[in-house]
């Protein structure tokens, strides 16, 4: 059974010919994706033969960051017309359907299942990042082992989303009041801070690497991921735990370690700061003044909300660490 969401055939995010026909073949997916020239793509090491044959290695980019790659690296176009750095098959999109490029970045993230629907299994890693672990190794552990269809690491410092919210508006990753304004709407309809009542080591992920196998209810359940990260805050920590809240029981997946989490890749830095003018927008009118309103994307906060968020008072946040 397919679940289908976020974009129909030529309404966005769309592929060219020759890289749809690839990946028709494509069953396990290593995949990633480098948006506005953030990063250039690193070649992952300790890859088995098995598992060079077996993966499809597949990085998306805008128009921008191909552009970025092909001046800063070398890029060898095969006899198809496939664009290739190392082991990496170039998958451009083309008519990205949001303003900001973080928002367009979690196409390819969490709809893995939608642009690559033959995969049935696929590992997410951020642009940034370098594979250093076998992905069948990977599979084996956090999917096989324990029978799970979902993987993905416990955050290194948060384990509430409201502590989360507070080091994005501190860092500025994104307008404070509208990140308030998404805490208060998940609290008001019920969304607790993390206690080790709760049934999962935490709330917040770290979303840069995501383990998954393509069922039915992991493919809902980044479908209904991915409407929160459209219709809010393009920061998906944040509504990570929300969905899980939302789906109680029915989703079963494995949160395992920050350090095992740690020991599977090599962290690069981008090639220059992510930067937006609306992060550093201190209010609501400041933004609507300056023009800073995304107008593709995260139309949920300008909706008029059916209840008075006005008197809802965030929990109180404790930094649990400098660094967090």
């Amino acid at each position: 059974m397919k679940v289908h969401c976020g974009f129909m055939k030529n309404s966005g995010a769309d592929m060219d010919s020759v890289d749809v026909k690839y990946i028709q073949k494509c069953k396990f997916v290593v995949a990633s994706g480098i948006f506005d020239g953030y990063d250039i793509p690193h070649q992952p090491s300790n890859i088995s033969h098995r598992s060079q044959k077996l993966f499809c290695f597949l990085m998306v980019v805008d128009e921008v960051s191909l552009d970025f790659i092909e001046k800063n690296t070398t890029v060898k176009i095969d006899n198809a017309g496939g664009k290739w750095v190392g082991i990496w098959r170039l998958i451009t999109v083309h008519r990205l359907p949001f303003d900001e490029p973080r928002r367009n970045g979690k196409i390819p993230k969490i709809l893995t299942q939608r642009l690559f629907p033959q995969a049935w299994y696929s590992i997410w890693i951020d642009g940034k990042m370098e594979l250093i672990v076998d992905p069948l190794l990977i599979l084996e552990r956090y999917l096989w082992r324990g029978k799970y269809t979902f993987a993905v690491a416990v955050h290194k410092h948060h384990r509430s989303i409201y502590e989360e919210g507070d080091a994005i508006k501190r860092r500025k990753r994104y307008a404070r009041p509208l990140v308030d304004l998404q805490m208060k709407m998940y609290y008001y309809e019920g969304m607790e801070p993390w206690s080790p009542k709760k049934k999962i080591p935490s709330d917040v992920p770290e979303g840069a690497v995501l383990i998954r196998e393509h069922t039915t209810m992991t493919d809902l359940f980044s479908c209904l991921w991915f409407n929160e990260v459209n219709l809010f805050t393009p920061r998906d920590q944040i509504s990570f735990g929300y969905v899980v809240h939302r789906l109680g029981d029915a989703l079963k997946f494995f949160m395992f370690a920050n350090c095992e989490y740690n020991s599977l890749f090599i962290l690069h830095k981008h090639t220059r700061e992510h930067s937006s003018k609306v992060e550093w927008a201190k209010t609501i009118d400041e933004i609507v003044k300056k023009g800073l309103k995304e107008s593709r994307g995260g139309l949920g906060l300008w909706t008029p909300y059916p209840a008075d968020l006005s008197s809802v008072e965030l929990p109180a946040v404790k930094r649990t660490s400098p660094a967090g």
